[in-house]
């Protein structure tokens, strides 16, 4: 590391500070470390093409192991009370608080994100542990009235047991703490396995959970680390011991791993691809609009699915958007993520770049008009191969580019007359996961937000497609999965649902009056 240009922005302190070396264990059951029988994998850095470090990775029997000490952990943890599993997840809340700052440069160097928005994501992490802490108080259920008399009913909620989580790149470490913080204090167990892409966050993370557990006495195996590829993905999703799999990736990944999960009637909480719109009406702030547009655009390199990849603009503003956002992007600056004065990073790798190439070419081809060039950047800080340049391009909502995802900073300008028009492109695509609408007028917004409205999960008023907080339920409809993480009552998912029913009295009436008598 000493000499690469990251090491002026102390990676190697940050590194050192998180516990990770030249080659790393790739399982972990808690405390209990492995190295694995399977491959190792070399973590890569899109931001200068230098190997930050290797991790070891599971075979079936590797992952056998850490499944049976999952299970007998599960069996210990969830009787101990709820608001003392809170506590640790609260003691888990400070430990991120302290590595916040090396953590966030690890996220920012191995998945190629600004460092801005790698401490954003470490935050992410405490505000969901504050939010579980507050919750492992209340996993409350209702009490409803008997038609019996001298008969009580209720409904309470118990742990599920393990909970799978697959993580994907982008977001490689916040995504899996919405689902453990929520699971441990719900009394279940976890076993994660994160992005081959970004394996090097997974080691931090657990790295930091064994500590905390650690010093708490907590079961070995309520969080533990599986790194490997696809296969480790399917045996999660195949298992029947693991009643929850929560899935984050592309649909297609999804549909394999709901496919599998439904076929053994197990649950699966899908975070899948998102092809997100704003509309901008007539009656926008169009400098708010612009802002708004280009951090949804570029932010992350293009690469969240929360992303804004369609800007669907009224036919009376769309020249001037047009103008504004385009003088935008020409002052956006492109170089290592770890410098602050850059706003945009690099791709996660070069299948990445490819995949951008080919969808430029493909919305040219489809007829689309490039508005602002795109292209991949060479030269001095761009060794990597992986810089791009986000690009615009005027485009039709049918074209078969824009009905996909393609994770890169390409942003499709699509015009529209009237609002009805305006909503029904914006849900004319198979995902349905963020969206957003850009107006000053009270009924615009009110009709964007009814049930004849956005069809997505998230639906904002003028503010962009990204940036969820973790009070709200995370998630889309239609091929974005269906599935609910974060805030509100996501809970409920990590939990089986019972109804009691207590009888006190001296008879035994049954309900809805059937007789029964000998």
């Amino acid at each position: 590391m000493s000499d690469t240009l990251t090491d002026n922005y102390g990676i190697a302190e940050a590194l050192e500070a998180l516990g990770i070396k030249d080659t790393n264990p790739g399982l972990s059951t808690g405390n209990q470390w492995m190295q694995g029988s399977g491959p190792e994998y070399t973590s890569t850095s899109p931001v200068d093409g230098q190997a930050i470090g290797k991790v070891g990775s599971a075979t079936e029997a590797d992952y056998q192991k850490v499944i049976a000490t999952a299970q007998q952990a599960f069996v210990d943890w969830r009787q101990w009370p709820a608001p003392k599993r809170g506590e640790v997840v609260r003691q888990f809340g400070e430990a991120l608080r302290k590595y916040k700052a090396p953590l966030g440069k690890l996220v920012s160097y191995e998945m190629g994100k600004s460092y801005q928005e790698g401490l954003g994501e470490v935050q992410e992490m405490i505000d969901i542990c504050d939010f579980a802490v507050g919750l492992s108080r209340q996993l409350h259920g209702l009490t409803m009235h008997s038609e019996r008399p001298s008969h009580r009913m209720y409904e309470q909620y118990h742990p599920l047991g393990i909970v799978g989580i697959i993580s994907a790149f982008n977001f490689p470490v916040a995504v899996w703490c919405w689902n453990t913080a929520l699971a441990w204090v719900c009394g279940d167990v976890c076993v994660w396995k994160p992005s081959e892409k970004t394996p090097l966050c997974g080691v931090a993370c657990q790295k930091i959970a064994a500590e905390v557990f650690a010093a708490n006495d907590v079961p070995e195996g309520v969080c533990c680390l599986v790194q490997g590829d696809y296969v480790i993905g399917e045996l999660l999703s195949n298992d029947g011991r693991i009643p929850l799999v929560s899935a984050t990736g592309s649909t297609r990944m999804g549909k394999a791993v709901g496919a599998a999960v439904g076929a053994r009637l197990g649950r699966a909480l899908l975070e899948l691809g998102g092809n997100n719109a704003i509309i901008v009406s007539d009656r926008a702030d169009i400098d708010m609009t612009v802002r708004g547009a280009l951090f949804g655009a570029v932010g992350t390199a293009g690469q969240r699915c929360t992303t804004t990849r369609r800007l669907i603009i009224h036919e009376s503003v769309y020249d001037e958007v047009k103008e504004k956002l385009s003088k935008a992007y020409t002052q956006l600056s492109i170089g290592n993520p770890l410098d602050e004065n850059n706003h945009v990073g690099p791709l996660i790798d070069k299948m990445a770049v490819e995949q951008y190439e080919n969808a430029l070419k493909s919305a040219v081809e489809e007829g689309g008009k490039v508005v602002v060039e795109g292209g991949v950047l060479e030269g001095d800080g761009y060794e990597s191969g992986c810089y791009v340049k986000p690009a615009i391009v005027e485009a039709e909502n049918h074209f078969q580019i824009v009905q996909q995802e393609t994770f890169a900073p390409i942003l499709y300008l699509l015009k529209y007359k009237t609002f009805g028009e305006a909503v029904a492109m914006q849900n004319g695509v198979a995902q349905g996961l963020s969206s957003a609408l850009m107006t000053r007028d009270l009924q615009e917004a009110e009709a964007f937000l009814s049930n004849a409205g956005s069809d997505c999960g998230i639906a904002n008023v003028n503010i962009g497609t990204s940036g969820a907080e973790i009070g709200g339920a995370f998630g889309g409809e239609k091929e974005t999965g269906g599935g609910r993480e974060s805030g509100s009552d996501a809970w409920k998912v990590y939990m089986r649902r019972q109804t009691n029913t207590i009888n006190y009295g001296s008879e035994l009436p049954l309900a809805q009056g059937i007789k029964f008598d000998l």
